[in-house]
């Protein structure tokens, strides 16, 4: 992994074993009053190579063990910039490019209200999320509109995948993410 630096920007940036996965650090201002930082700076984002135009904002308040995902969109395939508000989360992007050299691996990360840390995770990953505090509030830009018919869900335990979330017991999931396709018979990108 490499730590580069955004000039003249407030955010280190980290590229992750997964090419184009970024984890984002933004200088966090901190004072009696409480804290201020940049979740996104335009500039600094083209900088850390992340040129995508954002065209939606997602906000989703979720209980502990909620676990979200695995999900992309094979038409209109979303980049997201994650970060969790509020809580804590154990965010997580699996490679779905079958020309990528990571194809089929998969990268975790904690992002919290606390560590004000982002997942940078583009366009050709699925991309999911388990709370592991009481509740949180995870809110993500995107770089291509919702389009239902478009959206896929991988398999958030696929044997192959072997993502170690951490939880103990079973997560809870909606219908459509308990339905999630392995890896080997989803739909994937070139």
């Amino acid at each position: 992994m490499a730590l580069l630096q955004a000039s003249g920007s407030s955010m280190q940036v980290t590229e992750t074993p997964i090419p184009g996965v970024l984890l984002l650090e933004p200088k966090v201002f901190r004072d009696a009053r409480g804290f201020f930082l940049e979740s996104y700076n335009q500039k600094a984002m083209a900088e850390a190579g992340i040129r995508g135009h954002f065209v939606q904002d997602n906000h989703s308040f979720s209980a502990r063990h909620v676990l979200r995902g695995l999900h992309y969109q094979v038409r209109c395939p979303q980049g997201k910039l994650v970060r969790a508000a509020v809580g804590e989360i154990f965010d997580v992007a699996v490679d779905l490019r079958r020309s990528s050299p990571a194809f089929g691996k998969w990268h975790g990360v904690t992002l919290s209200g606390e560590n004000h840390k982002m997942l940078w995770v583009p366009p050709g990953l699925a991309h999911g999320f388990l709370v592991v505090s009481e509740n949180a509030q995870v809110l993500y830009k995107a770089t291509d509109f919702y389009a239902p018919e478009s959206e896929r869900t991988l398999a958030w335990n696929d044997p192959d995948l072997g993502i170690r979330w951490p939880f103990e017991g079973t997560p809870l999931v909606s219908a459509k993410d308990a339905l999630g396709r392995l890896l080997r018979d989803a739909e994937t990108f070139p």
